[in-house]
């Protein structure tokens, strides 16, 4: 990795029915985001100038075919396709999927080439991306499939961290998920992205109960006192600052989320209602655990809203800023890290 000050930030388009492309306009409308970043957004240079037509844009776009063509001060678009879209704002579309596809496979082969230094995606439609070729049930997965390392769905604020041991799994599956192993490599993953992504020395680790009131000594399960104590017990032994099972209902209300560096949730609502609630529109979605960087928004495709000129960019500029940020993080640890037993040159 090389540090940069001026940062490649590949941008897949999401679900061009959506507000995806209004807030990547939205975003990069402010000049200012240009001094330290070089966007590059995968779609095609039709499309974007529809949505600057519709959206009363004065961004000026770079038209490019291949990654060499990238000029700094300059919102790049590159072409993946060349054919008009018919856009329907607000229009669920498998047609439309097939182009979100597209801009998302083409950002990750160049994120993987290493063309681009870090990948935001705006939102897609879960249902209208699947086909015989891609059979994903979002972002992460794929992801985790096309990059090294283990994924860590990381839900991120400047003051909240929100990590899950389980992500899309419907709620009757997940008892069944929780193993040791599991629950090991999803905190260790927290804990080493606290490290690496965001400067924190000794991260401390909050981590919610399974049961309600923790199973309240097997009253009400005992998959608390079975599975994730003593595995917490074996964590801790291991030298780090882990925390818990804590009762979830009371653990945000009380305030005591503040007196920690990440909170790890056992599954998907528990961790990301409370996340939304306090942070919505401010959040970022961040695959931690892999060899490179993904950020996206803490929403969705909104179709509701979408082509009325009323989406708010907010999330979608700080999964910039975020994704920016991690980059040189990365980069800082690496360079601290990388020979820490190297003799001091001067002579004693």
């Amino acid at each position: 990795m090389k540090k940069s000050e001026n940062i490649v930030v590949g941008i897949s388009i999401g679900d061009l029915n959506g507000i995806g492309g209004e807030i990547v306009l939205k975003t990069f409308e402010d000049a200012r985001m240009l001094e330290f970043c070089t966007p590059v957004i995968f779609a095609s240079s039709k499309v974007m100038n529809f949505f600057k037509t519709h959206f009363n844009s004065e961004i000026n776009f770079n038209s490019i075919n291949n990654l060499n063509q990238l000029a700094t001060g300059k919102v790049n678009v590159f072409n993946c396709w060349n054919e008009p879209v018919t856009i329907d704002f607000g229009k669920e579309d498998i047609k439309i999927g097939a182009y979100a596809i597209k801009s998302l496979e083409a950002a990750t082969k160049a994120l993987k080439e290493s063309l681009i230094d870090v990948l935001v995606t705006a939102p897609i439609n879960k249902h209208n991306i699947q086909s015989e070729e891609f059979k994903f049930p979002g972002h992460t997965d794929y992801l985790a499939q096309e990059l090294e390392g283990e994924s860590l769905m990381f839900m991120v604020t400047d003051s909240l961290r929100v990590g899950l041991l389980t992500d899309h799994v419907p709620v009757k599956d997940i008892v069944e998920n929780l193993t040791e192993a599991l629950i090991t490599k999803k905190i260790n993953a927290v804990y080493n992205s606290l490290l690496k992504d965001f400067n924190i020395v000794r991260p401390k680790i909050a981590v919610l109960g399974i049961n309600p009131h923790t199973g309240d000594n097997g009253v009400i399960g005992n998959e608390d006192d079975t599975i994730l104590r003593p595995t917490l017990q074996k964590i801790k032994e291991d030298g780090k600052l882990v925390y818990g099972p804590y009762a979830a209902d009371s653990f945000f209300g009380s305030n005591n989320y503040k007196n920690f560096d990440a909170i790890v949730a056992t599954y998907h609502d528990q961790g990301l209602i409370p996340f939304k609630t306090l942070s919505f529109g401010q959040g970022v979605n961040f695959t931690a655990g892999l060899n490179k960087i993904r950020t996206s928004p803490d929403h969705g495709t909104a179709y509701e809203i979408a082509g009325k000129g009323e989406a708010d960019e907010n999330s979608f500029k700080e999964a910039v800023f975020t994704a920016i940020q991690i980059f040189r993080n990365r980069f800082d640890y690496e360079e601290l890290t990388i020979n820490p037993l190297k003799k001091s040159n001067r002579k004693m």
